[in-house]
């Protein structure tokens, strides 16, 4: 009971964390908010803000709002990931249940492409189709599933190895000999009693890394003043806040709030994965 309780408790939590970041990403503006100057004209008013005040987070060199990066950079992130997951998932949910299906020439077929893709280096790949984009096309979610495609033989590889310990065809056939019938077998016993830590966890990391993923492609180019690859200019990143936050930082200006921002951000997506990943543990 106890047990059962603390899986409760880290569904809620991850659940509650994976809604947190779609709601920012609903309410993100469109645009940052318009810089105001001081009454004076040589200055922004506002600028350099602690959080304590301009809740909730302070503002920026330019008086901006810190929650607009914090909402916008959720938009650009939040379902890109969430979608890159769950593609993720479904392969890992198809490689499980060929092994136990035993169906030798389409799991022999999986292991050969999966290890032909799994052999490709993943940034070099993603920052090729990055630039091969069309400039309209450059927003992250076909950066991301790019990078779910490259990680999913590694989720599959588990997923059929777990499925392999299990018995495999063996496992189904004695299932099947109990009377159970086909969609209670694969669907119950084989993919929500077995697979499902490896799913939801092979899932939930590559969420959290393609949102790694377009912070670092995002503080590339914020750092070397190019073109962003991962959202529009109208859009900022998460890169951002940790850009600015380390540069004021070591420039002696007063942005640590923003540094804190961007790492508390971070520090929220690596929660949430933790999160999931206890919530479907093995009972």
């Amino acid at each position: 009971m106890k047990r059962e309780a603390g899986r409760f408790f880290w569904v809620a939590v991850s659940l509650g964390l994976l809604s947190l970041l779609l709601v920012g990403s609903w309410l993100a503006p469109e645009r940052l908010s318009p810089v105001e100057m001081d009454a004076a004209g040589l200055g922004f008013a506002n600028a350099y803000l602690m959080p304590w005040e301009y809740p909730p987070f302070g503002t920026d060199e330019r008086g901006v709002p810190l929650l607009d990066y914090a909402l916008q950079g959720a938009r650009i992130v939040t379902v890109p990931a969430l979608v890159s997951g769950v593609v993720v998932m479904l392969f890992s949910v198809l490689a499980g249940l060929v092994r136990c299906a035993g169906v030798g020439w389409l799991d022999g077929a999986l292991q050969g492409a999966s290890e032909l893709v799994g052999a490709l280096p993943r940034l070099v790949v993603v920052l090729v189709v990055a630039l091969l984009l069309p400039k309209e096309w450059r927003v992250l979610m076909p950066i991301g599933l790019t990078w779910a495609l490259l990680a999913a033989p590694g989720a599959m590889d588990e997923a059929a190895a777990t499925a392999g310990r299990l018995g495999g065809e063996r496992f189904v056939e004695a299932l099947r000999a109990h009377g159970f019938g086909a969609v209670r077998i694969y669907l119950y016993h084989v993919v929500w009693l077995n697979l499902r830590p490896v799913i939801v966890r092979q899932g939930a990391e590559v969420m959290m890394q393609v949102v790694f993923l377009e912070i670092a492609l995002s503080y590339m180019t914020v750092a070397t003043n190019v073109p962003d690859i991962t959202h529009s200019a109208s859009t900022v990143s998460w890169a951002q806040l940790l850009y600015h936050g380390y540069t004021a930082l070591i420039g002696g200006r007063d942005l640590f709030h923003a540094l804190a921002l961007g790492l508390g951000l971070l520090a929220l997506v690596g929660a949430m994965t933790q999160s999931f990943r206890l919530a479907a543990r093995a009972r």
